[in-house]
């Protein structure tokens, strides 16, 4: 029996906001029937490591080099993830750095309006928390329930950490343009995450003219009929289509890994040299 080849190429691990180590989203990957992954953590690249390439041979899983990359237009996040980037490339990884440096400086001053509100949660419990350098929200939402200050994750979202919320900070974040130059001057191909979520047209506009390689038009459980407008647009620029479940382990129970995936020729494409 031929089993039809399937390539999650979307989720993430403890090295950014996941719940799960790398090693045991392989494990996981090889569980669901996936032959293909990439795991695309937030900011990071950490999660790639010689172990982990040799752990995937080993599970006969193909692994695409990935990450989700943090940026900002019109003061609305957008998330643009990278397939098949020189994981060495040093140009890439002082860009990472300076991720990271972005990310502390927001992370503090969330800290500080959480702190006026009567929320106390100190810097260094934060490190604690979290195991990875690529620490954000949910990481403090976490602390945040386990204060007591909130009941669930999706409470500390909801009132205080989501955009527009009361202890919400954006920080200061790349434009899109500056993340896609990174990402393919690093070899890599540069895809629009999760494009339904963006709701504004004048924004949706000026994210579409932008130097993409792809969009992500298969995610999670997204119903088919919400696919297809983006299908189009990916066909009418000649531009990759591609597709994953966003998996987050426990923190998004609802998805499961290989929820939404792309076939063999897809991937080989993705893994092919720019």
């Amino acid at each position: 029996m031929v089993t039809q080849f399937r390539a999650d190429l979307h989720c993430h691990t403890i090295c950014s906001d996941g719940s799960d180590s790398p090693s045991t989203v392989l494990e996981l990957a090889k569980q669901a029937g996936l032959q293909g992954l990439s795991i695309t953590d937030h900011d990071s690249i950490d999660a790639y490591t010689p172990q982990l390439f040799a752990k995937a041979g080993e599970l006969s899983l193909r692994l695409l080099s990935g990450i989700e990359v943090s940026s900002e237009l019109d003061d609305h996040s957008i998330h643009i993830l990278g397939y098949g980037i020189d994981l060495h490339d040093s140009s890439f990884k002082q860009f990472l750095c300076s991720m990271q440096t972005r990310r502390s400086a927001r992370n503090r001053a969330i800290l500080q309006k959480l702190a006026l509100r009567g929320m106390g949660i100190r810097e260094e419990e934060l490190l604690q928390a979290a195991t990875h350098r690529t620490i954000g929200r949910p990481h403090i939402a976490q602390l945040m329930v386990q204060k007591k200050y909130v009941r669930s994750i999706k409470e500390a979202f909801d009132r205080f950490l989501g955009e527009g919320a009361s202890c919400y900070a954006s920080g200061i974040k790349y434009h899109p343009r500056e993340v896609i130059d990174q990402i393919q001057k690093a070899k890599g191909r540069a895809v629009l995450a999760h494009p339904h979520f963006i709701k504004k047209g004048a924004l949706l506009r000026k994210v579409l003219d932008l130097p993409l390689d792809g969009l992500e038009c298969y995610y999670a459980h997204l119903a088919k009929e919400l696919e297809l407008p983006w299908i189009q647009i990916a066909k009418e620029r000649g531009w990759m289509i591609t597709g994953g479940s966003d998996y987050h382990g426990i923190l998004r129970p609802h998805v499961a890994l290989g929820s939404s995936w792309v076939n063999e020729n897809t991937f080989s494409l993705l893994c092919a040299p720019r």
